[in-house]
This record gives C-alpha cells, structure tokens and sequence, in this order.
C-alpha cells in the first residue's frame, strides 16, 4: 500500500510529465507587445520646470528619449515579444532622434518581430522612421507631406533699428554666425553657403533612408517629395506605406493576429504619474519628501543628459552628477548625452573640467550626441573617450562669438535719459545703456582670440591624432552633419546612445549592468518642492558655488504664456532661438554658440 508521501511524489511527477515545458528565462510565456504611442518632444532630461503660478497638481513627467530606446532594446532581446507598434504622429522628434529610433526598429526586425507603425499624416518624420516597418499603415484619408525640407532664419536688425536697440557682435571664424541674426538683414554669404551645405546632407539623409528601407531609387523618392499631388492610394502605390486602414480597423486586425497578447504601452517604462496628489495634505506630504535620486547598489553605468543652452544653471546637475558618479565605487562607466548648440564660454569649460575629472578615474567616458552638438557642445564633448553621433547630428561650429545688446535707443524713445560716470576705461563694460567703443570691441576681440585658442586645444588634447588634417581649416564657425564630421575625425562612431551603453560596458568589462539616467527626471511639483539633493556618500564637497539665476527666463514666459503658439513652427523656434541667444549673451558676453538652422521634420 501507497503511504501519502508517495502518492503525492507520483502526483508531482505526473503533473510535470504532461504540463507545458517553461523557459527558465522567461517563466511567463504570454506574449507582449509594446505600444509606443509618443507625445511631444522627447527631451532628454525629462524635467519639468516648475512655477508657482501653474500649481495644478500635478506631479507627472514627461517620457525621455533614453527610456524609449532602452525599452525598444529591452524588447529587441525579449523572446515574448513578438512585435512592437508605434504611433508617433503628436511626437516632435530631432532628425538623429528619428535615425536612432530606425537602427532599433531595423534590430526588432533581425529578430524576426513585426515592427507596425500607424500614422494619420505621412511627413519626412513618419516616413524615414515608418520606412523601416515592415507595417506601415496610413489612414486612407490621411495627409501626405513628404515634401523635403525647410529652414528659415529671422533676422532682427530692422526692429532693433526701429525701436533703438543696439546688437554689437564679434565672431572669431568667418562661418561662426549665430549672431547675424541680430546685427544683419540677412545672411553673410558664409552663413548662406555653410546653412546649404548642412541642409544638402541632411535632405540626402532623409532621402536616403527612404529610398534604402523602401526598396527604391534615390529619383524615385525625390519624384514623390516633387509631386504636390501626393494622396494616401498615389503614396501607397509608390511603395511608401504598406496598407491603408483606418485606426479601429488596424487595432482589430492586431488583436485577431496576435489574439490573447497584452498589448503594453508600459512596456519596461517607468511610472511617469509620480505620486497622486489630491488634496493640500498630499501636497505638504510632497514638499517634505526626500527627493534626491535612488542610486542603484550594484554596479551600473550612468547616462547623463546635458540638454539645452549651457549656461551657469544648465550645467550645475550635469556637474554635480559627473563629479559623484567618479567618486561612486558602484557606477563603472558613464555617458554623457549631449543636445546642446552650446552657450556660455566659461560654463562650457567649467563642464569640461568635470569631464577630465571623471576620466581621471579612470573609467571609461562616452559622449552620445542628439540633434545638435555644435559649439560649446561639441567643446564639453571633446575630451570623451569616444563620440558617437547620428548621420543628421548637426555639430562643429568651432568658433567663438561676442555680443552685447545696448538698449539706450529705447529709453530715449521712451522719454528716459540716461546719465553714468565711470572709473576706469573699460568700467561700462557690462551696461546696456550703449554699445561698445571701438576699443572695447578691439578688447573683446582680444579676449575671444584666448577662448579660441583654448577651444581648439580642447579639441586637439581630446581628440589628438583623431582629427584628419588641419584643425583650423576644420573649425572657424563650420558646422557639420555627423555623417560629415565622422569624415573629419571629429567624432568616431555612427550610432546613438545605447550603443554609447554598450561601448562604455565593453571598456569596463561588464557583460551586463544596470543604466540609470541621472539626475532623475522629475515632474514640475518635485522640481518646486522637492528636497535638495542628496550629499555625496563620501562626504566631498564636490557642488560648484553659482550664482543665483534670473528666474525663468523670457522664451520660457512667452511660451507658457501661450504667445508663440500664435506663430507657425518656423517662426516660433526662431524666436525662442533668439531670445535664448538674447539670455546666453546677458549673463556672459563671449559665447560657444552655433548658428540656428531651423530645420523641421514634421
């Protein structure tokens, strides 16, 4: 007779006999596919900037850039996901962001996924990304403006003229124009050539990419950008989408084709919600919290975001987290994402001694570049162990450039008399009551030939033996796309920031390791109430003491105030273009800034 002890081992053994075999990596087999469905700028920091004036409690936070291709990588390698959808029609994404998305959807198709993309209207973002799906779906009475590329510059001298204000600007580098804007009516013929050449590479890259992943010559697809007449059945004839249907219809027809699979638009994302916060006490219990970054306890490797102008403010966070993470024994490796077209000269250098500082641990440092890389960027970026860029990154602009606005015109308009003395020669300097003597300029001018000469020695102590023939002939204000800068040495690699990822784990010998985007991203409450940051572990005092800031600055105003959503999309980044320019020059005259070439793709 049976005891029950070998009953039930009989039990086990036979319910293992015929239960279905279980992957041991992967113990749940229910399939999963991920929905990306994108909205507005991807930034790459994901914050938020907070303001007291627009408390509407809400504590969630935008999606980064890193998130989505860590996500897009996750399940490139993940054997339940037997495909990815994407709906990227309210998503304002950077030429080399669109690059870099295409090499992750092309690496889900190696797999043998199914990549699905669903638009309403066909532009050069939807059909360089859409090009590589192997399902792209167009609304049957969608938009189709595949039609090339634009760009537009404003330029202001005529008001500033009319109203009384003043622009004095020196550049050091023929090509070095940012400036213009204000001091010109229109374009040097340096700025006209260097704005079409860029242009030229980055019309061939969207051309290009298309007619590459479509199965089509380069005159073909620049025949369809050339036809005005482009409708949805014309474009689906031509081969650049794959289906017409309408969103219903091609939500029904994934669910039939992949049956029970949850489809996840969480996929490997984090909560972007934050904390729910309905009432005041939710909100007291917000300001009291602890909002410095959960630092991993295992080995890791960090992605630093530096986003936007650099300036004082801008590049504290970025510091402060370089300067930690070579002190922390956990962090391996770090990559510094940069998407900046640069900024203040002194911040610039500022940041890049923080970068010597993190190398001088002696762990592997990368740069990935974004949409632009120029300038000042490209001077914080010079010293990595290696650079990778997009084919369509816009970067070089090695040139430096001196401005000061003088608003004397105005107050005298205004009725406003203004009366001064000074103490030495050059004590006005810094006024903006009246422009520059010719001595001051000449003294600028002097002061930016030393910027200059330390930019290019950056550049040459970082990159050294890199660079393929003169420097100086390289730099002078030249602006480069990536594909043409890998020629020149002045970065090493096409690819984007996971493959950065994966260089900085190869030098540091780790066959896997955790990435963190730091500082942590965080909505517009945790930027308003959140605690300070945490001390270093250590105990330095690695923090550099910096002014306080003018509070939030003009461009950011007029848009939360709604005033450049009145103006189409050229208009309005030229604008907030150019009063950043307008900020950058208020708190530091001589700047590392590329010129602006407003290119959109949607």
């Amino acid at each position: 007779m049976q005891t029950f002890s070998n009953i039930i081992t009989t039990i086990f053994v036979l319910a293992v006999a015929v239960s279905p075999r279980v992957s041991k990596a992967n113990p749940d087999q229910r399939k999963v596919i991920p929905v990306y469905d994108l909205q507005g700028t991807l930034s790459e920091s994901g914050n938020v900037s907070a303001s007291i004036l627009d408390l509407n409690f809400s504590s969630a936070r935008p999606l980064t850039f890193f998130e989505v291709v860590r996500s897009l990588s996750a399940a490139a390698s993940d054997e339940n996901v037997p495909a990815v959808v994407l709906d990227v029609d309210s998503a304002g994404l950077e030429l080399a962001q669109v690059q870099e998305l295409r090499r992750l959807l092309m690496s889900l198709r190696k797999q043998g996924k199914d990549v699905y993309l669903y638009t309403e209207n066909l532009n050069n973002s939807t059909a360089l990304l859409g090009s590589v799906a192997n399902h792209l779906t167009l609304m049957p009475a969608g938009g189709v403006d595949f039609s090339g590329l634009y760009s537009e510059a404003m330029y202001y001298k005529g008001l500033f003229d009319k109203i009384g204000v003043t622009v004095d600007v020196v550049h050091i580098g023929d090509f070095k124009s940012a400036g213009e804007t204000f001091s010109r009516e229109g374009p040097s013929k340096e700025a006209r050539q260097q704005d079409a050449e860029l242009l030229d590479a980055l019309y061939a890259e969207l051309i290009q990419g298309v007619a590459t992943a479509r199965g089509l010559s380069d005159q073909q697809v620049k025949a369809i950008v050339n036809d005005g007449a482009m409708n949805p059945e014309r474009a689906k004839a031509a081969g650049l989408v794959d289906a017409l249907a309408y969103r219903t219809d091609f939500i029904r027809d994934l669910r039939d084709k992949y049956g029970e699979a949850d489809f996840d638009k969480g996929y490997k994302l984090p909560d972007l919600d934050g904390p729910q916060v309905d009432s005041l006490l939710d909100l007291m219990k917000l300001m009291f919290k602890s909002s410095g970054s959960k630092r991993l306890k295992e080995e890791y490797i960090v992605v630093i975001p530096m986003e936007g102008t650099i300036s004082d403010a801008s590049i504290k966070p970025v510091r402060t987290e370089l300067l930690r993470a070579a002190l922390d024994e956990k962090c391996k490796g770090a990559v510094m994402r940069v998407n900046s077209p640069g900024g203040s000269a002194l911040a610039s250098d500022v940041l890049w001694e923080a970068t010597t500082e993190f190398k001088a641990s002696g762990k592997p440092f990368a740069v990935s570049m974004g949409g632009v890389a120029a300038s000042g960027g490209y001077y914080i970026s010079a010293g990595a162990d290696r650079i990778f860029a997009e084919r369509g990154t816009v970067t070089g602009s090695i040139g430096v450039v001196g401005m000061k606005i003088a608003v004397e015109g105005v107050m005298e308009k205004a009725g406003i008399r203004i009366h001064g003395q000074k103490r030495g020669k050059f004590a006005d300097f810094s006024s903006m009551s009246r422009p520059m003597s010719q001595e001051q300029i000449e003294v600028t001018r002097r002061s930016m030939l030393d910027v200059y000469a330390i930019f290019k020695k950056r550049i040459i102590d970082g990159r050294g033996k890199r660079i393929k023939g003169d420097l100086e002939k390289l730099a002078g204000g030249r602006v480069y796309a990536g594909s043409r800068a890998l020629e020149l040495g002045l970065v090493d690699q096409i690819g984007g920031v996971m493959d950065a990822v994966d260089y900085v784990a190869a030098e540091a010998k780790l066959e896997s390791a955790p990435v963190q985007l730091l500082p942590e991203a965080r909505g517009s409450l945790d930027g308003l109430f959140g605690a300070p940051s945490e001390e270093d572990p250590n105990g330095e005092f690695i923090g550099r003491p910096r002014k306080s800031g003018q509070g939030i600055g003009v461009a950011d105003q007029l848009r939360q105030a709604g005033v450049l959503e009145l103006l189409d999309g050229y208009k309005k980044r030229s604008i907030s273009q150019a009063l950043h320019l307008i900020e950058a020059a208020r708190e530091n005259n001589i700047m590392l800034i590329g010129p602006s070439l407003n290119v959109r793709l949607d």
